[in-house]
């Protein structure tokens, strides 16, 4: 995930039973599995948080001499300092997911940030594996490091081997608080959902995401099979398979989160369980709308070498990426909050 940059960096339901530190009162067994996965979570933070601090602090620790990153010093320093808050916002969600009162937070606070936290971990935890598999296969060294001073090598492996950890444990864990707060709100299967969980102006909004995802769907395939239109001198120049490997992807999950999205909303087919198609419908739109909203501000960082500036056509890809990911988003939430209402 490093030739992109790129990769640095539910509603609300009725509680039921009890949950303490040991989870459920009907399962106090996982507590020991809960609290090791909470301090995995705080743990795989601190590599990530310590780089950053030290760079803000003035320290060049992990970053070549001629590497971009060095030319726009103030940026770097304001970019890093929300990297580390975003980062510790992690050790917040670990504790809000195991503690008593976080069964009290109100759904849309926890739901919000555990969305964007999936959107941008899923990808690295798929693509920076991959490319380590490719670069094993195919025997390049550089299939998983920049070919241009950017950051030392070891800096990918710390921080990308952080964010898997972040992503699987916290991942974990709210998929246990999930099952505990609204587990009976996912049951079942898509044919048993009442037709007014997804009423007429929902499903229009996602069909109305599906045809603005055509627009990054058309582009990465383009892409994918060699074609130059939206590709800056720089991106052209350094196609390889780390390429091949990110806009595979990209096209995997855009696709998952429109036709999750669609079965969800028109319950078709209806053998489906739901609490699986929610899932990738979560996963899904929260990759495609993050990502598509991290590249969009990266294309409007001042860059001097006109060879490595986005070009229009691929601003609005990510443009249509994020605006697909954000419709969809809220076609979920809507679903799930009159699931709630109903039951």
């Amino acid at each position: 995930m490093t030739r992109t940059a790129h990769l640095p960096a539910p509603a609300p339901g009725a509680d039921h039973g009890t949950t303490d530190d040991h989870g459920t009162a009907g399962d106090r067994g996982t507590g020991g599995f809960r609290r090791a996965l909470r301090v995995l979570a705080i743990l795989a933070c601190l590599p990530y948080i310590t780089l950053k601090i030290a760079w803000v602090a003035g320290s060049e620790i992990g970053i070549p001499a001629g590497s971009v990153l060095l030319e726009h010093r103030e940026l770097l320093v304001v970019a890093n300092s929300v990297s580390v808050v975003a980062d510790a916002l992690v050790v917040v969600l670990a504790l809000l997911l195991t503690q008593p009162w976080g069964r009290r937070v109100p759904a849309w606070l926890l739901a919000l940030p555990m969305w964007a936290a999936t959107g941008l971990l899923a990808p690295i935890m798929t693509g920076y594996p991959s490319q380590l598999a490719v670069a094993l296969f195919t025997g390049d060294e550089q299939a998983a490091a920049p070919a241009e001073p950017f950051l030392h090598p070891w800096v990918f492996a710390v921080v990308y081997g952080g964010f898997i950890l972040q992503g699987l444990s916290l991942g974990t864990l709210f998929v246990l608080y999930a099952r505990d707060r609204w587990g009976r709100l996912l049951r079942g299967r898509l044919g048993d959902l009442s037709a007014r969980t997804a009423g007429p102006g929902v499903r229009a909004t996602a069909l109305a995401a599906a045809v603005v995802a055509l627009l990054p769907l058309t582009l990465h395939t383009m892409w994918l099979s060699g074609a130059t239109e939206g590709l800056s001198p720089r991106q052209i120049a350094e196609r390889d398979a780390d390429f091949t490997v990110l806009e595979a992807q990209w096209i995997v999950y855009i696709v998952v989160a429109v036709a999750t999205t669609l079965l969800l909303v028109l319950r078709r087919p209806a053998a489906p369980r739901t609490r699986n198609v929610v899932a990738l419908a979560w996963i899904g739109s929260g990759t495609a709308g993050c990502w598509g909203a991290y590249m969009s501000l990266v294309a409007l960082m001042p860059d001097t070498d006109p060879a490595k500036r986005l070009t229009g056509l691929a601003q609005l890809t990510y443009a249509g990426e994020m605006i697909t990911g954000f419709l969809l988003a809220a076609c979920l939430a809507a679903v799930l909050r009159r699931r709630s209402a109903e039951a």
